[in-house]
């Protein structure tokens, strides 16, 4: 069985643990855990600058905000009635997701469109454009130089949302 379907099968558990967890705090260790798993897949993926991303942000940061902020809540959740109309949107999204993948080409096909319209591109002209002779430090310093930046940022917005709560709750606590 290749590892893909086994995180993905890890990823299902995760998912459905998660959904029936009362407990607020396993509930955030369970979705760190997922985002965790999730870094793997983009590994596996050859995504590593994306897996980074999510390890650091979605595992790291988010958790850490999460339970910063379950320490100003309750442990538990409380009942709240089972609504019908977000489920049926989860449903149908879900269901539509899953019908526009339909045409998609296969998982590392080598005759997919993006190996033969960009590829040549970015490979040809690396050199001639940007005169540097690594086609990914040029494709991620300059053609995804803003994805890069956007997603710096949202790295150091996380750091800074984060040492803004533990400030306010030690300022908190010296007033008491």
């Amino acid at each position: 069985m290749p590892i893909e379907f086994l995180l993905f099968a890890f990823h299902l558990v995760t998912a459905l643990a998660i959904v029936r967890l009362r407990n607020l705090f396993a509930a955030a260790m369970m979705t760190g855990i997922f985002s965790l798993l999730s870094a793997g897949l983009f590994v596996l993926m050859d995504a590593v600058d994306v897996a980074f991303t999510e390890a650091a942000v979605g595992a790291g940061i988010s958790t850490i905000l999460i339970l910063g902020a379950l320490s100003q809540t309750g442990n538990e959740e409380k009942q709240q009635p089972v609504r019908l109309m977000p489920i049926i949107i989860c449903c149908v999204t879900g269901a539509a997701l899953l019908y526009g993948t339909l045409d998609m080409p296969a998982y590392g096909d080598p005759d997919a469109p993006v190996h033969h319209h960009m590829a040549p591109e970015f490979i040809q002209g690396t050199e001639e454009v940007f005169h540097i002779p690594n086609i990914v430090t040029a494709v991620l310093g300059s053609y995804r130089g803003y994805d890069t930046f956007g997603e710096t940022t949202v790295v150091f917005m996380a750091a800074v949302g984060v040492a803004l709560l533990l400030s306010r709750r030690q300022d908190g606590e010296d007033e008491e």
